[in-house]
């Protein structure tokens, strides 16, 4: 049975982040490259379904957030009108939850070639 409150999305692969985070070095202290969210709160809401995911580009304030987007299926669009993302790096005292307020204000570079990635329905 899912906890109230938790969150659904995909699990970033333990094996290949080790790898990604020597490819995209942490630009602040604190690495996370953990997870991309789909959905907050859910209460019971079922996991989402296996997808083809890429990174497609990264976000950055210069202030200690620091966010790859993803393309979830060739979308990065969250339905909850966000972006699809991997919090990255944070720098002390912030949040991940911030990389959803830096990409809406300041947007994000998109790289040249889309990056695979192995991601895994979970509820965490």
């Amino acid at each position: 049975m899912a906890r109230a409150g938790s969150v659904i999305g995909w699990k970033l692969d333990r094996g290949e982040r080790e790898a990604l985070l020597v490819q995209f070095p942490p630009t602040y202290d604190q690495p996370i490259a953990d997870h991309v969210t789909l959905d907050a709160k859910v209460n019971g809401k079922p996991l989402p379904p296996a997808v083809d995911a890429a990174i497609v580009g990264r976000a950055d304030d210069g202030q200690g957030v620091e966010a790859m987007v993803v393309a979830m299926d060739g979308s990065t669009d969250r339905p909850d009108g966000s972006t699809l993302h991997i919090t990255w790096s944070l720098g002390h005292g912030r949040r991940a939850v911030e990389s959803n307020a830096v990409i809406a204000t300041r947007g994000w570079q998109k790289f040249d070639q889309p990056l695979p990635v192995t991601v895994t329905p979970a509820r965490f």
